[in-house]
C-alpha cells in the first residue's frame, strides 16, 4: 500500500544554526534508513508555503488563481514523501523516523493507485 507523508512545520519558527545542523544530519539518516528498509518511493522537500500559487476552477472555464497557500496555519507543508508500506501500521513506524516529527507533525494518508 502507498501512503503519502505530508510533512508540516512552523516556517517561521527561528532556528539556531546548530540545531538547523542537527536537522540535517538527522534528515540525511532518515532517508539512508529508509533506502535500506526499501519503502521509499519518492520524497521532496517544497520551497515556502509564501511562494504557492493556489488554482480553483468550476467547470464551464472560470480560473481563478491568487498567490501563497490555501489557508493559513501555524504549520505548513515543508515536504512529503511517497512510501510503499504493507500496511498503516508500518507506514506510522516510518513516520515516527522522520526527523520533522520532533518539532512539526507529520501526516499519513493512503494513496490512490493510479
Amino acid at each position: 500500500m502507498r501512503y503519502a507523508m505530508l510533512v508540516c512545520a512552523d516556517e517561521s519558527a527561528r532556528v539556531s544554526a546548530e540545531e538547523r545542523a542537527r536537522r540535517e544530519a538527522a534528515f540525511i539518516g532518515f532517508l539512508d534508513e529508509l533506502r535500506e528498509r526499501g519503502v521509499l518511493r519518492a520524497g521532496e522537500r517544497l520551497h515556502r508555503a509564501e511562494t504557492a500559487t493556489t488554482v480553483r476552477c468550476w467547470d464551464g472555464g472560470d480560473v481563478v488563481t491568487a498567490d501563497g497557500p490555501f489557508a493559513e496555519t501555524k504549520e505548513q507543508i515543508v515536504g512529503f514523501f511517497v512510501m510503499d508500506c504493507k500496511d498503516l501500521a508500518e507506514a506510522i513506524d516510518a513516520a515516527t523516523t522522520v526527523p520533522a516529527a520532533w518539532y512539526g507533525t507529520i501526516e499519513i494518508r493512503p494513496a490512490w493507485e493510479m
